[in-house]
């Protein structure tokens, strides 16, 4: 059932999933730049009932239901969620241990998080698994939100959208759009952060991803220590959505890894 958590004055919707047994870590659900809880279907409650975890999955400010986030954003919007927001979700919440799932924009803010010191701080990290995340800005990318543009101006993306952010369609549209659209975002790069990152990871990928190249798995294979990573055939940015079979097995080894070495250490 869809919940609200009050940070300072605002307010975000969360939804929860709590088969897990109360020893498990929890797994943090970021969503993608258009993405919000509903959008991630079905997925999260199959992975928490598969790996005997709970499960948070929430909206960022202005997505879903969540209160708006005033525009226009910021070229570090992704450094304010990993390094302020997403730590007060989490003491908020009261997690104590907990495996990061990021999807696109959510998985860069993952990598942010996990190789910051505020990972080090929170003392409760155990993992990290992104699906078609950049860690830097590529032509591609760009011709492609140029086209979701258009898409939303002249064709049925904004109707697509509504039924997912209602009042806050053109507050997630706008504020994700236009600052990847940014001349000055070509420079975005948080491939510093990788080396930094402690803990297991893996990074998928679909081989056909229409908002990245295979450089951006490449990068993050070469960057991070402990990290194992897929490039899925016959798939494209929501490598969950599109191959979730495939996913869900892929994340369920890696978890089932993670409390293998809880468990033994």
């Amino acid at each position: 059932m869809i919940e609200f958590l009050k940070l300072g004055k605002k307010k975000i919707e969360i939804l929860w999933h709590k088969q897990g047994e109360k020893n498990h870590p929890t797994l943090i659900f970021l969503h993608e730049g258009l993405g919000c809880t509903k959008m991630w279907k079905d997925f999260p409650e199959k992975l928490s009932q598969k790996t005997g975890c709970p499960a948070l999955v929430f909206s960022r400010f202005g997505y879903g239901r969540s209160d708006p986030a005033p525009l226009p954003w910021k070229i570090n919007f992704m450094h304010k969620q990993a390094l302020h927001i997403l730590p007060d979700i989490i003491k908020k919440t009261g997690i104590k241990t907990y495996i990061l799932i990021g999807h696109s924009d959510g998985g860069s803010i993952g990598l942010i998080f996990s190789g910051s010191p505020i990972a080090k701080e929170l003392n409760g990290l155990k993992g990290l698994i992104t699906e078609a995340t950049h860690v830097f800005c590529e032509q591609i990318t760009v011709n492609c939100i140029k086209q979701a543009k258009i898409n939303y101006d002249t064709r049925n993306l904004k109707q697509g959208l509504e039924k997912y952010h209602g009042k806050n369609t053109d507050n997630a549209f706008r504020g994700w759009n236009d600052v990847w659209l940014n001349p000055n975002f070509m420079n975005w790069n948080i491939e510093k952060y990788l080396g930094k990152i402690k803990i297991p990871m893996i990074a998928i990928q679909g081989k056909d991803d229409q908002y990245g190249t295979v450089k951006q798995l490449e990068s993050i294979k070469r960057n991070v220590k402990q990290v194992q990573a897929f490039l899925i055939d016959e798939c494209r940015h929501s490598p969950h959505l599109e191959k979730p079979e495939i996913v869900l097995k892929i994340m369920t080894r890696f978890i089932d890894q993670v409390l293998s070495c809880e468990n033994n250490s």
